[in-house]
């Protein structure tokens, strides 16, 4: 047995020895392939190969390749794809291991459009294996049209979900990419989208370190994420996309970034333009390309041969910077021959296959939220009559968000509602409203009727219509911002007329729909059950119907804060976190980050920690006891929160970790979550990491700890320990 043992572990290291030596030789030869390619392309051409439209170079077996693709929650712009919920919505999951499903599904999906496509002799935009995703910005004000793309206001949950996404997107071979995930948009941006291409932001050096760069380190040092996108703003007066600060003090410097970095789309031209940082797209391309642009999305970069003639860049500067895209394109089979890349294999039957519309349903479920229920929900299976309306309940706009791809197994709020409906369930349903301006025929048909029945579910919201990028959201009056958050006033005054018509008899359910925080407190007043539906995907309708009737219990958190008003909020155009989001807002909010109801009640309780004290640079394990009190199976939240000693302005309290479990009715566990030294750490005025002596507390509920948590029924435990 011993013999067998030893045979084993030296075969166990011959194997493991012979990888190292086969993966050093690989490189090698990847790094041999470069300096060969670089070594036979003239300036011109090694110029273009840095644009996103790169074109091809036929004597180097170089085909034509666009860089430009995208997959926030499924492959985008490039036809038959499952779509999945959008970010905010994945957020609002807090399932790490969902949303790398999530993103490994997308990744399969991209790969067998990629093969078909490359066979096609298709080298168009959309048609890439380099994806623009995922968007890690912090949503730091709700006003902001694109926070529909980010996974919330916060560092920890965004930095957890976007490594988890940039894993699932770029496979675990040692060698290959299944494709190249992209950290976006770096960094200190989010709106107004107005003013992107103008603005400078210019948040104190702890905010920055703190709130804005944290999701962006993770996913280059934990995540190894393939590209970095920098933004169209300026921050403390230097261009995002071409920032000596961001792009080489920090990027490669500090984290020691390895791969590629690439601009905004036309953010190169804004440097001149309207940063008036330089005189000419050739001055603008030069520092770019000095302060570590690698790829420009745009045309600026063709002006870079005439910048190296005028001595303001140098050639070897432009071999640097090609070095990392050729390596990209290798590890993604797109250059040279590669038998044994696992992944240009994947065949047309990952695409839009029965398990990924599970995962999306699955996603869908998990991500809804329930804000309010007063025994409204879930509807019984037996109901005799339901009335469907408003604006939302067949719109296909509100279950794709924005960065979609398309398919034709969406299902709409009106469809999944019918299809979890009992045969003796009389329906009916009537649209009611436009969704953003009043009606023009002042008949009503429907409120009454709606008010008749049993149940009323009344389909609200906010679509991309008002929301999005500058130049998508066509209805809004802002380029994609929401400077107001209240949803149309016609709206509300629908939704008024049928929870006020005269004797009514229904239970009033509102479904809202939205990429963005919408003020709730009148919809609160005028309503039975309130859930936020965000941009659920293609089987967002199967979801909501499953949590109507209770066949699943609803288990979305928010992951960003609702106010009661916009009177709460800072300045939007202020980029200080102070009295923003739940880690610095002393205001009482409307719904807390991380509050969303269940079906079921449980119980948190008998919070330990393994220490009462530890040293400094020590870490320590928290236990606490959950128990499922109600009639409901159901998936809970479990959030871990740290609040600091005082201090230096510090967080009023900061998620740290968090845990999805699922309890049976009566069910009763332990959960245990491990405090690392780096969770007790802060960040100082100067941007130093430290270690505080004092008292911390500790927290873990199912919402984060405020009075406003309290009032809602959220259950917290906590406790203190002492650093010395």
């Amino acid at each position: 047995m011993r013999k067998l043992s030893l045979y084993l572990l030296l075969l166990c290291q011959g194997v493991f020895i012979y990888a190292q030596k086969h993966d050093s030789n690989t490189n090698n030869q990847i790094e041999q392939q470069i300096d060969r390619l670089l070594s036979q392309m003239t300036l011109e051409e090694k110029c273009l190969q840095m644009t996103n439209n790169a074109p091809g170079i036929s004597r180097l077996d170089i085909l034509p390749y666009n860089w430009w693709n995208e997959s926030l929650h499924g492959v985008a712009r490039n036809g038959k794809a499952t779509v999945f919920p959008e970010p905010i919505a994945l957020g609002a999951t807090f399932d790490t291991e969902l949303v790398y499903r999530v993103a490994d599904a997308i990744s399969d999906e991209a790969r067998a459009k990629f093969n078909i496509t490359q066979q096609a002799g298709n080298y168009s935009q959309y048609a890439g294996l380099t994806f623009w995703s995922p968007n890690v910005n912090i949503f730091r004000d709700p006003r902001w049209g694109r926070g529909m793309e980010t996974y919330g206001e916060d560092p920890c949950l965004t930095s957890t979900l976007g490594v988890a996404f940039v894993k699932g997107m770029q496979g675990n071979h040692p060698l290959y990419l299944k494709t190249s995930a992209c950290a976006k948009h770096y960094a200190v941006h989010s709106g107004p989208e107005a003013l992107r291409h103008e603005f400078d932001a210019i948040p104190t050096t702890k905010d920055l370190y703190e709130t804005y760069l944290p999701a962006f380190k993770a996913l280059v040092t934990e995540g190894k994420v393939d590209a970095v996108m920098g933004a169209y703003n300026r921050v403390y007066g230097e261009s995002a996309s071409a920032s000596q600060l961001l792009l080489i003090d920090i990027l490669r410097k500090q984290w020691g970034f390895k791969g590629h970095v690439v601009t905004d789309c036309g953010a190169l031209d804004d440097i001149h333009l309207y940063h008036k940082i330089t005189e000419s797209a050739v001055e603008s391309a030069a520092l770019a390309a000095k302060n570590g642009a690698n790829l420009n999305c745009g045309t600026t970069y063709e002006h870079l041969p005439e910048a190296v003639k005028q001595g303001l860049v140098s050639e070897s500067t432009i071999d640097s910077l090609l070095r990392p895209l050729l390596r990209t394109r290798i590890r993604l089979g797109i250059l040279g021959e590669q038998s044994d890349n696992p992944y240009c294999h994947i065949g047309d039957s990952a695409i839009c296959n029965p398990r990924h519309q599970d995962i999306a349903r699955e996603a869908a479920r998990k991500s809804m939220v329930l804000l309010q229920n007063k025994n409204a929900l879930p509807l019984d299976n037996d109901i005799k009559t339901l009335f469907i309306t408003g604006p939302f309940a067949t719109d296909i706009n509100v279950l794709l968000g924005n960065y979609y791809g398309l398919n034709d197994n969406c299902y709409t709020f009106l469809e999944g509602i019918v299809s979890c409906a009992s045969p003796a369930t009389t329906i009916n349903y009537k649209q009611g409203i436009m969704p953003v301006t009043p009606n023009r025929n002042p008949i009503d048909w429907v409120t009454g009727e709606a008010a008749a029945s049993d149940a009323v579910i009344v389909c609200l919201g906010i679509s991309n219509l008002l929301e999005g990028e500058e130049g998508e959201a066509i209805a809004s009056d802002y380029k994609g911002d929401r400077l107001s958050l209240e949803l149309p006033q016609h709206q509300i005054d629908f939704l008024e007329k049928i929870y006020n018509y005269p004797n009514r008899k229904a239970r009033v359910i509102v479904v809202l729909t939205g990429g963005s925080p919408i003020l709730l407190d009148k919809i609160a007043q005028l309503s039975d059950a309130i859930v936020m539906a965000w941009y659920p995907g293609q089987a967002g309708g199967l979801a909501l119907g499953d949590i109507l009737f209770g066949k699943v219990s609803p288990s979305g958190k928010l992951p960003i804060t609702f106010p009661v008003n916009e009177q709460q909020l800072p300045e939007y155009e202020d980029y200080s976190m102070k009295g923003r989001t739940y880690r610095y807002m002393t205001e009482k909010p409307m719904y807390p980050f991380g509050f969303g109801l269940t079906y079921s009640n449980i119980e948190i309780d008998d919070l330990r920690t393994n220490a009462e004290r530890i040293k400094k640079g020590n870490g320590m394990t928290v236990t606490t006891r959950v128990k499922n009190v109600g009639e409901y199976k159901t998936d809970e939240v479990l959030q871990l929160y740290i609040t600091l000693p005082d201090g230096e302005d510090n967080p009023l309290c900061s998620l740290k970790s968090f845990k999805r479990i699922t309890l049976e009715p009566q069910e009763e566990t332990s959960v245990t979550f491990d405090i690392t030294p780096d969770m007790l750490t802060s960040i100082t005025s100067k941007g130093e990491t430290v270690m505080q002596s004092g008292k911390y507390k500790v927290f873990i509920g199912n919402c984060s700890p405020s009075a406003r948590s309290a009032e809602l029924g959220g259950v917290m435990a906590e406790t203190t320990f002492v650093v010395k």
